[in-house]
């Protein structure tokens, strides 16, 4: 897929593990920064050949439909990542929505910019009905960022997903596709 352009100096592409380098420095300049809002890592995690077997599957699931995500690119840097998974076709069109941010571009806007891409391809190009966004309450950033485009708050899943180890309550934030109803 070619890139989707934001400006002049972000860019959103689809990859693959010839990208796996770039991911995996993206990895470990954010390991501190990411560590709680994500799963607990294990060694692998912090390797080439881990990386380009994920990329390699994730290009697998984005090629049957299942998955769709970019890469956010600062010139040649990866600044960023944008998934919306567990992408479920027939009566429910609807999809999970994830994204993490490189600490050094927090608080730019960038991330609100690069979603309203995702979110015009998920619903004009993939003509999902519904995404979903769950969040940690203490995730104030991520928070303000689907609060900025227009994610409505559905209730709260307690105990919803083990995070660096610990089960954490997640709020349960919907976008609809305003234009199939």
């Amino acid at each position: 897929m070619k890139p989707i352009w934001i400006t002049n100096h972000i860019s959103l592409k689809v990859i693959d593990e010839t990208n796996s380098k770039e991911v995996l420095d993206f990895v470990v300049r954010n390991t501190d920064f990411l560590k709680p809002w994500e799963v607990e890592r294990n060694a692998d995690y912090y390797s080439i050949a881990y990386h380009e077997s994920l990329l390699r599957e994730e290009f697998r699931k984005i090629q049957e439909g299942s998955l769709f995500k970019v890469w956010i690119f600062k010139e040649d840097t990866i600044i960023g990542s944008i998934a919306l998974s567990n992408i479920i076709r027939g009566a429910f069109q609807s999809c999970h929505l994830g994204y993490k941010m490189d600490e050094r571009e927090q608080g730019k806007g960038i991330m609100t910019e690069a979603l309203r891409a995702v979110i015009v391809v998920a619903f004009q190009q993939l003509q999902l009905h519904r995404i979903e966004a769950n969040i940690m309450p203490s995730n104030k950033a991520s928070m303000r960022v689907v609060e900025k485009l227009g994610f409505d708050h559905e209730g709260l899943a307690r105990k919803y997903l083990k995070i660096n180890g610990v089960w954490e309550d997640h709020i349960h934030m919907v976008l609809l596709n305003e234009e199939m109803h």
